[in-house]
This record gives structure tokens, sequence and C-alpha cells, in this order.
């Protein structure tokens, strides 16, 4: 299921659909360089594309972290991107009040998997009448997201997506349970899996989490034989310089040949 938004040209509806970025706007031009590449690419292998970036990080282990390059800097810098790719945009919120503001520059409201029960802050994205992709929280069920399913809803919308992430296996571990995926579809929404965040290895003793890059293309093709309908993934020219997540992202000149490979495993089961 390829949600309207991210259709495009691209109408057989075969392929699953691509949302990638970087983690965050470290700055205006970089982002642009990202979303050329990721958009040649998916515009030969015909896969639909979403943009994704942060505007800002509120979401960090240490106080001292890169959380942005300003609120309205960033979203402009995303809605450009959009603009100029013709190409939905997504990014996250953590308040009712950003998700307000938010809704001015993006396409897709993303609530962050930690918050994925705050009623008001789903409430909210609801009210804004955009497509709402609701991430699944390390500690919660895949059946349990039938009622953040229900809280959009309830607002009067009804362009939902959901996202696997992982779920907390012990304090610095996430392990991906396909099942998920299964039970989630029963929902009749999109579902998509994060590969880059299921690959975190959070609360780190250093402060800084670290990731399991080298898993990406071996989880990416899991997802795509349960069936996905859509994968989630962030990146980097040089990951090992990003300021947010670099441990966890795909190099990015390392994509072309991941969604070749994707595009194999999906044709193969269909």
């Amino acid at each position: 299921m390829i949600p309207e938004i991210a259709k495009l040209k691209f109408s057989d509806g075969n392929n699953f659909f691509l949302i990638a970025g970087p983690c965050v706007i470290e700055n205006t031009e970089n982002p642009f360089e990202i979303a050329k590449l990721i958009y040649q690419i998916t515009e030969r292998l015909k896969i639909p594309f979403i943009f994704k970036a942060s505007y800002r990080k509120a979401n960090r282990t240490k106080v001292d972290s890169f959380r942005g390059i300003g609120d309205i800097k960033a979203l402009r810098t995303i809605k450009k991107i959009g603009k100029h790719f013709n190409v939905p945009t997504i990014t996250d919120v953590h308040t009712e009040s950003e998700a307000i503001t938010a809704a001015e520059y993006v396409d897709i409201i993303q609530i962050p998997a930690f918050l994925c029960r705050q009623t008001n802050l789903l409430t909210a994205a609801a009210k804004t009448h955009k497509w709402i992709n609701i991430k699944k929280g390390q500690f919660v069920s895949a059946e349990s997201m039938k009622f953040a399913i229900e809280k959009v809803k309830h607002s009067g919308n009804e362009k939902i997506m959901l996202t696997e992430r992982g779920n907390m296996f012990g304090y610095t571990d996430l392990i991906v349970d396909f099942c998920n995926i299964n039970e989630m579809k029963k929902n009749n929404v999109p579902v998509i899996l994060d590969i880059t965040h299921s690959l975190q290895h959070p609360n780190q003793s250093d402060g800084v989490t670290g990731g399991n890059p080298e898993m990406i293309e071996t989880l990416a093709k899991a997802g795509i034989a349960a069936g996905v309908d859509g994968i989630f993934l962030e990146t980097h020219p040089n990951p090992s310089e990003a300021l947010s997540d670099g441990a966890n992202m795909l190099q990015l000149d390392l994509l072309e040949d991941l969604l070749e490979k994707l595009v194999r495993v999906r044709n193969s089961i269909l």
C-alpha cells in the first residue's frame, strides 16, 4: 500500500516507497546534495521518494549535543527541497505547537517513537489534516498501535502510516520482530520499516548513541521480504562527521546498490 501522497508519477503500485534523508538539517547546502542523489536513484528505479529530515533534534542524550540550525531556517530548507525536486517531505514534531508550525512547511507529520502514546500530540497532528506517520514505540506492542490510530481518526484524519523501529532488548539494544509488520498491516494503513534506527545502540555510557550499520542491508532485505510498504533510512555522505546519529546511518554512496538489491527482492515476491 503506497500512500497517495507518495505515488507521484509511479502509478503501478508494485514498488515499495522510500523515506530517506539526513538525520537533521545541519546546514542549508548539504541536504540539497543528499536529496539530489536520492532523487536521481529513485527516479531511475521508479521508487516513490519522500524526503526526510528533522528540523530540530529534541531527543539527545547529552545537553551539549547538536540540536539544529534554527527551527524556521531548517523548515524552510526542507520545504525548498520538496518544491525543487517535486517530492513530499516529512519531519518529526514533539509538541502540539510544533505540529501546527511544521504543517506549514511539510507534507507529512511524524510522531517520534517515544511519543506515540501522547494523546494531545496525536490529536494536534491529526487536526493539521496532513498525513501522519506514527513510529511504534520501543516499549509498545504492534497490537497496541491500533489505539494510536484511533486517536488520529477520532480527530477526523484518516491519513495514517505506521513505522516499525524495533523493541528494546535489554538496555542498549533493539530487536525487530517481523511479525509486527503483519500485525500492523491489519489496520489497513501503510507500514514502514525504519532500518537505521532499528540498528541503534542507545544509552551508551559515553552519552553517544551507537549503531550497527553493517546490518542495514540484511534488515532491509528482511523487511521487504516480510511485505513492508515502505523503507525508512537515514543517510549521509560522511556518517562519521554527521552531527546526529552518524553511528547508524547509511553512507550515501552505498544507497544505490542497496536499493537495487531491494527492488530485486521486491520483484521476487510479487
